[in-house]
């Protein structure tokens, strides 16, 4: 079960209620764990391909956690393409963004292929100025990128198709390489633990909706910037 932050998080993500109505289904569905880790596919490609690249063909606890994905894909392809459009980057920064956020855009796209219409609509952000200022862009960077990794990282063994494992265990590579990326840039060593540990779905949601990013008014502070990229 699920607490009232993370309530709230599904709460702005879910418009139309699908993914409601898909965990719903999922609590009722048996889970098991897999017994190893299946090989890394390739990424985004092998997403789009698994299980003939149709949901309907996927288990509910699948589809659900696919959705769960999405909304964090959503919120850091959203993140960096702002931040591109706000023109305020540069240098080393301003090319990482560039480079993430295709490879984050690129994601969502993945993702909207293999969940076809089950997949929950992309929500609104305000991302409260942090795309607009070198400092607190990285800052926050370090943050959503650790938390995706750490986030796929405790959804893997819940996953029951292997195809879909393999690409999810793909993405989440990347994402980590995009964690070290930007916390070089912030001044923050890459990697100092032997071993990361995995967030539970209680705790990506209490700190995503702690953020308030996701927003019902999206809007950037500066004037006569570009608007809202959505």
């Amino acid at each position: 079960m699920t607490d009232a932050g993370f309530e709230a998080f599904l709460d702005a993500a879910d418009r139309d209620g699908a993914l409601a109505e898909t965990r719903a289904r999922a609590e009722t569905a048996s889970r098991r764990r897999l017994l190893g880790m299946a090989a890394a596919g390739a990424g985004a490609l092998a997403l789009t391909r698994a299980s003939g690249a149709r949901a309907a063909r996927l288990a509910a606890s699948d589809v659900d956690i696919l959705n769960y994905a999405l909304v964090l894909e959503y919120l850091q392809a959203t993140f960096y393409t702002e931040a591109e459009r706000s023109g305020a980057l540069t240098g080393k920064t301003a090319q990482a963004a560039r480079v993430v956020g295709a490879t984050e855009r690129a994601h969502v796209k993945a993702f909207l292929q293999l969940l076809g219409s089950q997949a929950v609509k992309r929500p609104t952000f305000n991302f409260e100025g942090t795309t607009e200022q070198q400092r607190p862009f990285l800052k926050t960077a370090v943050a959503l990128e650790d938390l995706a990794v750490a986030a796929y990282k405790g959804q893997a063994p819940k996953l029951r198709s292997n195809a879909v494992l393999a690409a999810a265990v793909g993405i989440h590579s990347v994402e980590a390489r995009h964690a070290a990326w930007m916390r070089q840039l912030f001044g923050i060593t890459p990697a100092v633990n032997a071993f990361d540990k995995p967030a539970s779905r209680k705790s990506v949601g209490r700190l995503v909706a702690s953020t308030h990013f996701i927003s019902a008014t999206p809007r950037m502070k500066r004037r006569n910037k570009p608007g809202f990229t959505g």
